[in-house]
């Protein structure tokens, strides 16, 4: 039987809500230290990260509650510091398109903050997670004396804009075989080189969608890899036998 991703034991349980519990102030240097490593704000001094980091409260959601809605007011953007969020449209018939699973240092909601627009895209806690949510004024009033700040974030969303692209061209222009082993390929750590065990983020169901697939399809294809024994699937554990034979593979 597939093994899905299980909740660590000293995981604390939350209730599931439709919104998550309270959020409350984090503390500077925690929230400093957190936000230094991110894309966004990494090598800001610290003086621009303290400022910032007072304007930031700890969220935590339980696995399944609902962050936010689309059409929901944008009052800022959260940081993953632990487990998985799933962003994700739905059609007026109830289909569901899974957009983008930010995990630990992602970040997200930026566009909307930035655009003073309502949330394009609806959040949900695929995992018991705690977030940073950073308050759209104090960013808006740091880059009023911080040109720096600008450019990291001009540089960040450009990041970003470059990757979506890929994406497209990729769901556009590749098979889905094509696009599953680079999807777990992007899960292998970058100091990896012969052999390797990458776990699934979410429920296959989830990633498929991610990837524009069919459940079935999706699981089809895993199939398929595993014939070849270029993978090894264990429910959501995948161990990876050759790198390179794996990459060689999609061609």
């Amino acid at each position: 039987m597939s093994r899905e991703p299980k909740q660590s034991e000293s995981t604390p349980r939350y209730s599931v809500a439709d919104r998550p519990l309270p959020a409350r102030k984090a503390s500077v240097p925690d929230a400093a230290g957190l936000l230094g490593h991110t894309a966004l704000f990494g090598g800001l001094d610290p003086g621009t990260l303290a400022r910032i980091a007072a304007g930031t409260s700890m969220v935590r959601v339980a696995r399944g509650s609902v962050l936010f809605r689309a059409g929901d007011p944008c009052t800022g953007f959260h940081l993953v510091i632990d487990g998985r969020i799933k962003l994700s449209l739905h059609s007026a018939q109830g289909a569901e398109r899974v957009v983008e699973l930010p995990g630990p240092t992602q970040t997200f909601g930026e566009a909307a903050m930035f655009l003073r627009i309502p949330y394009r895209v609806s959040a949900e806690a695929i995992a018991d997670s705690r977030l940073l949510h950073v308050d759209a004024s104090t960013v808006f009033t740091e880059l009023e004396q911080d040109s720096r700040l600008a450019h990291r974030i001009i540089a960040s969303l450009s990041m970003r804009l470059h990757r979506l692209v890929g994406e497209i061209e990729s769901q556009s222009l590749r098979s889905g075989t094509e696009r599953v082993v680079g999807y777990l390929l992007s899960l292998v750590d970058t100091a990896a080189t012969e052999k390797t065990l990458v776990r699934l983020p979410a429920l296959k169901n989830v990633i498929a969608s991610r990837l524009n697939l069919t459940h079935e399809h999706f699981s089809r294809i895993l199939h398929a890899l595993a014939a070849t024994g270029v993978i090894v699937p264990d429910g959501a554990d995948i161990r990876i036998p050759d790198i390179e034979a794996l990459r060689r593979y999609s061609g």
